[in-house]
């Protein structure tokens, strides 16, 4: 397995105890069959409603967390897979729980690790912006606009080149939709895209995949929109913020 490379952010979280197995098969979206190497057969909670093109291959090792919480009917959560490394044709791990970039980039942000948006000190999470809607992310700082963050989780990469939707998502063209309307406002709105793995390169919208996506970002970063789109360091102990990726909308 590809070994990650050291964060540069100095932003990370830390992985809960992880059991090794092997995909059986995800069906319903949300569920995940897995043969651990005790040869125990479990069923795993995957958080990911995306398809997760390329990176959910039966037969490969996953890496799951268990919890002991009497409410929850799964104990196990699916956080990792091993996919091929285009760059060195070894494996490297592939982050798949979309809780994950939600909380690491709130903790880079909380510790002033992303320099474009470093200038902020308050950072307040799941912040209501209308009438049922929300958005990920709210930072305020002294002097300085609110600044809106949604994040999004990607893990589409095709020689070199990450891409998110990897399903059509009308959620997420609302979003885009609110921070334009924010920033008409007067506050800064921003996408952070969240590249969950180690061997993209660039980013883009994925036009094949969803064009009115694409065309809303496009028309989002026209009015004033920002992007910034970051990889990560992933190893068996954590994930950390890595670097900024170069994207074309």
């Amino acid at each position: 397995m590809t070994t990650a490379h050291p964060p540069t952010s100095g932003a990370a979280l830390p992985w809960p105890p992880l059991t090794r197995g092997i995909l059986l098969k995800r069906y319903k979206r949300f569920l995940a069959d897995v043969r651990l190497d005790s040869g125990e057969r479990v069923t795993a909670h995957c958080a990911n409603s995306g398809r997760m093109t390329s990176c959910c291959e039966t037969g490969r090792p996953v890496y799951l967390s268990r919890h002991d919480n009497p409410r929850r009917k799964l104990k196990y959560t699916w956080e990792l897979i091993e996919m091929p490394d285009e760059r060195n044709g070894g494996a490297a791990l592939v982050g798949v729980n979309t809780s994950v970039p939600n909380r690491l980039v709130a903790a880079a942000l909380r510790a002033r690790a992303v320099p474009e948006l470093a200038a902020y000190s308050e950072v307040a999470t799941e912040v209501t912006v209308a009438d049922r809607s929300r958005l990920d992310i709210r930072l305020d700082g002294a002097g300085l606009p609110p600044c809106f963050v949604e994040v999004k989780n990607c893990t589409l990469v095709t020689h070199g080149l990450a891409q998110f939707p990897d399903a059509v998502t009308t959620r997420g063209q609302k979003h885009l939709l609110e921070l334009q309307r924010l920033v008409a406002q007067g506050a800064r709105g921003c996408m952070f895209y969240f590249v969950q793995r180690m061997d993209a390169q660039h980013f883009a919208p994925a036009r094949e995949i969803d064009p009115a996506y694409a065309a809303e970002l496009f028309r989002a970063v026209s009015r004033g929109v920002e992007v910034l789109v970051y990889d990560a360091a992933i190893d068996l102990e954590q994930i950390a913020l890595r670097r900024p990726l170069p994207f074309r909308i």
